[in-house]
């Protein structure tokens, strides 16, 4: 893939609580590492291309990650106007990171275009499962099975968003017993019944080992795309979607 052509920019807004990995998410797409990152002051940002869908569309997506301290926030709201796509990030092992994730989406959906394609986060994966277990079967309005109580208690549903991954729609197999590893403090349907219930897309990651950290750039690009195709996004012409000049000329996109 040729690194200096494209079909679409679209751009993304990371948003969440601090210390949730958010900058190790952008440094894992952009450079596929994985290293120690200073709290973010302000907004940080990066950019990778992506092919996206059967057609290999070539999608460049341009990311700001948002910092997530209170102190922050009327700062990083300035960044969520024209946002074509958001990842809303929680750590798997902070229950306040999760539960504070519903003032985030608020946050989006205010300042935020109305159309704009949020996909929930589950990061830090790796510290409660040595391999990446798969993800239930929900992406794209899939059915989700409701849980039982003791299902959204247990802390050690496992779960991944990487694509190689085959979904499951069973039970949650039993998590490892390494005592390095820690319990889950937001389950696997407890975080996907949430995305459900919102609208939004779902998936399970770890930027430490790349477990579906691309996979949750392409989801939410293919989700753009197809709202583009649908006309969903044309009404109101959002900066956070640009095509290439020669797309344009051509007085189309598909």
């Amino acid at each position: 893939m040729d690194p200096m052509t494209w079909d679409y920019i679209l751009k993304y807004v990371i948003v969440g609580d601090s210390a949730v990995g958010k900058s190790s998410l952008l440094v894992r797409l952009t450079d596929d590492r994985f290293g120690d990152t200073e709290p973010t002051l302000g907004v940080e940002f990066g950019s990778r291309i992506l092919q996206v869908g059967e057609d290999g569309r070539k999608v460049k997506v341009q990311c700001w990650d948002t910092a997530g301290t209170e102190s922050f926030r009327s700062i990083t709201r300035s960044y969520f106007r024209g946002a074509a796509g958001a990842l809303l990030v929680y750590d798997v092992t902070r229950r306040d990171s999760f539960e504070h994730v519903t003032s985030w989406l608020d946050d989006l959906r205010a300042h935020a275009d109305e159309n704009v394609s949020v996909i929930l986060v589950a990061n830090k994966t790796d510290l409660c499962y040595i391999t990446p277990p798969p993800l239930p079967d929900i992406q794209y309005g899939q059915a989700v099975p409701m849980p039982r109580s003791s299902d959204l208690a247990d802390d050690t549903s496992p779960v991944n968003g990487s694509s190689s991954q085959s979904p499951t729609t069973g039970s949650d197999p039993p998590a490892s017993k390494d005592p390095n590893l820690k319990p889950r403090a937001v389950s696997t349907l407890e975080g996907a019944l949430f995305a459900k219930q919102h609208g939004l897309l779902y998936v399970e990651t770890s930027a430490k080992e790349g477990w579906g950290v691309v996979d949750a750039f392409e989801w939410t690009a293919r989700e753009v795309l197809r709202r583009v195709q649908k006309s969903e996004l044309d009404k109101r012409r959002p900066g956070g979607v640009k095509l290439d000049e020669r797309q344009a000329k051509k007085g189309g996109c598909c």
